[in-house]
Formats: C-alpha cells, structure tokens, sequence
C-alpha cells in the first residue's frame, strides 16, 4: 500500500517515514510539509492508497486539507496524528473525512495498527475514545460524539476554550495555556455565549462543566 507522510515537523515526518519504510506490505510513495506539497502528492498517478497527516500544518486548517482531498480523491483513506486533543478534535476530523484519529503521543506499533486498520476499511479510534462512545451508546456511529450544539457551530478554538471552562480554568490561566491575550479569550467567552444561547457567565461556566464531566 502507497503510504503519504504529511507532517511539517522535519523530525517527526522523518521518524513516520522510516517507520513505514521498514514495513512489507507498505510503500512510502512520497513526504510532505504543506498544503500545497500534499495537493501535488495527491495529484500523482498513481495517487496514495493512505495519507498520514499531522492536523495542523503552521497555520493552515488540517480539517479544510482533509475535506480538499476528499473532493480531489475521495478514494484516498486519511489518517490523522496530531498531539492536540482527541476529545476535541477526532469527531471533527472524522466529519471532514478522515477514517482515524492517533495522538502522537502513541507507540510506533500503534501508528502501525491504526494505519493497517485504515487501510482495511476500519475507523480507528484510540481505546479510550472507543470506550467514551461504549459508554454513550455510540460505538456504532464514530462520528457522533458529545459535541455541543450550537447555531452556528463552534469553532475548534471555540470548542478548546469551552472545554478548558468546564475543567474550571480561568480567563487568565486559558490565555496561559493557549497563548492568548485575556481580551480573546473573553471575546471566544462571549461568543460561547451567543452560539450556545447562554444568558451570562454563570450559565456558560455550568454548561461548561457538564458537558466535561459528561465526556469524562
């Protein structure tokens, strides 16, 4: 199987490559660091059978590049790994396209088995995502996890920031964490507050916290 590694990290792309290198039944067919560099490799003939694809690529929208190759090449199966939480963003990446979802963080063995499981067809999940949706009865449906409704929809940004406000983090240290100015973070709070139709901050504090406590 033809095997595309797409990851900016020069370190990282270089461990994946060698990793699939050494396997028999994989090829790696080609690298790439950029939107424009994993378009071109998805353009060849023939084109990859699997993408290995770090979510965010400097500035660019991963989810935005998964939805671009399922549209050039909607026979291409995408594999993401990304070090950003799986909680967050594997429903989304899911719904873009994607068929799995690995944190980095995970054993080269792992990656292995997620991206042998990818190309038989299968939805990779990590075990912890898979015993979320077990317990939520939704292990038959990958694509419909616990994400808040909201008209219109979060953003990730959105989405990271609400979930650092059910996990009882304040304005200032959520400007910590994800290196903001307290003045964004406070604009993402009442956007929250719009999109989810929350009348104060004290109802989007409580929202916030059961919706944590309820995706665990």
């Amino acid at each position: 199987m033809r095997v595309l590694i797409v990851d900016d990290h020069p370190l990282l792309r270089g461990g994946l490559a060698q990793l699939i290198s050494s396997q028999p039944d994989m090829l790696l067919c080609g690298e790439a660091d950029s939107v424009g560099g994993t378009i071109l490799a998805v353009n060849d003939d023939p084109p990859p059978d699997l993408i290995i694809l770090d979510l965010m690529l400097g500035n660019s929208d991963g989810l935005e590049l998964i939805k671009q190759i399922r549209a050039l090449r909607p026979g291409i199966l995408i594999l993401v790994i990304s070090m950003h939480d799986e909680l967050i963003y594997a429903e989304r990446a899911l719904r873009a396209g994607a068929a799995g979802y690995i944190m980095k963080r995970e054993s080269s063995e792992e990656v292995l088995c997620a991206a042998r499981g990818v190309l038989a067809g299968q939805i990779y999940l990590s075990g912890r995502m898979k015993v979320l949706l077990s317990e939520k009865g939704l292990a038959t449906e990958p694509c419909k996890l616990l994400v808040p409704e909201a008209s219109p929809p979060l953003s990730n940004r959105e989405l990271h920031v609400y979930r650092l406000l059910g996990a009882g983090l304040s304005t200032k240290q959520i400007a910590l964490e994800l290196r903001l100015s307290g003045k964004t973070v406070e604009t993402y709070r009442e956007n929250l507050k719009i999109k989810l139709r929350l009348g104060n901050a004290v109802e989007l504090l409580r929202a916030a916290k059961q919706w944590v406590d309820r995706i665990g």
